[in-house]
């Protein structure tokens, strides 16, 4: 216990003092490199597409529109982390966007680009750039690294021994983290991000989009269809990981401006 004591605080204040997020430049903790990341993410993301029902029919409009739009927003994200000298916030993805047949209107993005669309998500988001939102916000999670910082943060709540990092893809209990962090799996409970992580992955996702040529504008209707679909389901804010519905396109307006600078419509 001392040895992963010592080894967490020395490599929290390593990666604390120069780890910032992308636009907002909030200083994070990740103890966990990005390479096990990446390896977690390769074999569990196929793990879960052989035990769910993938539309793999590329000539289908959703696939081609699902992996239009991310790719859109890849490209995008990784020319601004080109530009602002912060590549190797990208370095290794292998971008895979699938359509899975479900239900759930959901989608999520794990680390090393791995990308999942519900179909039970398209009646909301309605068009490419309701679509964009969404991608947009889970493409911002793997960029700013949350699922590290919400992983890191279990690590030592547990106790588990990160000085040998390089065997973490090989534990069961880090799995099980892995996929909690990342709400994969109806019965492992997810890891809720905090509202800070929300805010956050609202304000890059909607400059993202805005890059990518989608009209950030967007966002606030597809928020609200997402209010009244969620009406007297979702508890109060103060009780609750995610910001309101109301709070988030309030925060989504104010960061409009800013937005629509970066909004150059795809030709």
């Amino acid at each position: 216990m001392k040895k992963y004591f010592i080894s967490g605080v020395c490599i929290a204040i390593l990666c604390f003092s120069c780890a910032r997020v992308p636009l907002t430049g909030r200083k994070q903790l990740n103890l966990i490199p990005e390479s096990t990341m990446d390896q977690l993410a390769v074999s569990q993301y196929r793990s879960f597409l052989s035990s769910n029902k993938v539309v793999a029919n590329p000539d289908n409009r959703d696939v081609e529109m699902v992996r239009r739009v991310g790719t859109r927003i890849a490209n995008a994200v990784t020319q601004y982390l080109d530009s602002h000298g912060m590549a190797d916030r990208v370095a290794g993805y292998h971008w895979e966007f699938n359509l899975v047949e479900s239900k759930q209107a959901n989608a999520w993005c794990m680390p090393g680009g791995k990308v999942v669309v519900y179909t039970g998500l398209l009646p909301i988001t309605q068009n490419e750039a309701g679509l964009a939102v969404v991608l947009g916000h889970e493409i911002s999670h793997a960029i700013a690294r949350h699922g590290n910082e919400r992983m890191s943060q279990q690590l030592i709540a547990q106790g588990i021994e990160i000085a040998g990092a390089t065997a973490l893809d090989r534990d069961p209990k880090v799995q099980n983290i892995f996929l909690q962090s990342f709400g994969i799996g109806g019965n492992l409970g997810m890891l809720a991000f905090s509202r800070r992580d929300e805010y956050e992955a609202d304000e890059l996702g909607l400059m993202f989009m805005a890059m990518a040529g989608y009209d950030p504008r967007a966002a606030i209707p597809f928020w609200q269809r997402m209010t009244r679909m969620s009406q007297g389901q979702n508890p109060p804010e103060f009780l609750s990981d995610h910001p309101s519905d109301a709070n988030r396109v309030a925060q989504i307006e104010n960061l409009m401006p800013t937005a629509l600078k970066y909004y150059r419509p795809h030709q």
